[in-house]
């Protein structure tokens, strides 16, 4: 005989999906957000000056 599946209610089996899916997404560190922003700022106030 064939075996009973059991599916998950339909309001949870799309949020489990989603998580499921986060976990591919790149993923940057908050201390390269920082570095980046400061090193921009930086170049921004250096060439406002030279120009």
């Amino acid at each position: 005989m064939a075996e009973k599946r059991q599916y998950a209610p339909m309001s949870t089996a799309g949020l489990i999906r989603y998580f499921d899916e986060e976990e591919s997404q790149i993923r940057i560190k908050p201390e390269h957000v920082v570095y980046f922003s400061i090193g921009f700022a930086a170049l921004v106030l250096i060439l406002r000056f030279l120009i």
